[in-house]
């Protein structure tokens, strides 16, 4: 990237973005916010200019191996991570304080974001639910909307994110489980085909390395 700019790039803070000349186009916003955990970035262009950055990209990345992939390559990659997806992990029906994002909600003096009374309490009282991370430990790959059970097959919890981990070569998947249930270390059980397969829940991220 640094190669198609002569803005210093490389040493840009972690979720920040500078606008900028690139692969010879003016006004591309580039961002240290991509999402696959390993440090990337992100581009923006009018769509006028797309073919010819990601032209530009291929050709400067040549030397690397650079290859193109897709948004299911970016999906198991965040995963990975533990990053929520916004209509998979997250969407209006929940909150942060379930998702486990309540390092971004600030509940200074002042701050009067949407819902924070209704966030305050959960912060407080505790969420009826929270999402977490859990490892198969039986063979089979978890999907969105699988139901999450007990040994004895009452469901606890529903799946929002599941894939087989290239990183890990191992299925992993997330999911809003009940309070009672969602404790770390936890043995939960993944309704596939009506088959009930074990999974532990685990600390995101998944991938530590």
């Amino acid at each position: 990237m640094q190669a198609l700019t002569k803005e210093p790039i490389t040493d840009m803070e972690y979720y920040t973005f500078k606008k900028l000349n690139f692969a010879g186009v003016d006004n591309i916003i580039l961002s240290t916010t991509g999402y696959t955990g390993s440090g990337g970035c992100e581009i923006y262009m009018a769509n006028a200019d797309a073919e010819k950055v990601y032209k530009a990209v291929l050709e400067a990345g040549k030397e690397y191996g650079i290859k193109p992939i897709g948004l299911a390559a970016r999906d198991t990659l965040r995963l990975e991570m533990g990053f929520c997806l916004y209509g998979n992990d997250i969407d209006d029906t929940t909150s942060p304080i379930e998702a486990g994002l309540g390092w971004i909600t600030k509940f200074t003096d002042g701050n009067d974001f949407i819902d924070r009374e209704f966030n305050a309490k959960q912060k407080d009282d505790g969420p009826s639910r929270r999402l977490r991370g859990f490892e198969m430990i039986d063979k089979g790959i978890p999907r969105q909307h699988y139901e999450i059970c007990t040994a004895d097959g009452d469901v606890i919890g529903e799946v929002t994110s599941g894939t087989m981990a290239p990183s890990l070569q191992k299925a992993i998947g997330m999911g809003y489980i009940k309070s009672g249930h969602n404790a770390f270390d936890s043995e939960v059980y993944i309704r596939v085909r009506n088959k009930l397969l074990k999974a532990l829940i685990v600390k995101l991220p998944f991938y530590k390395g």
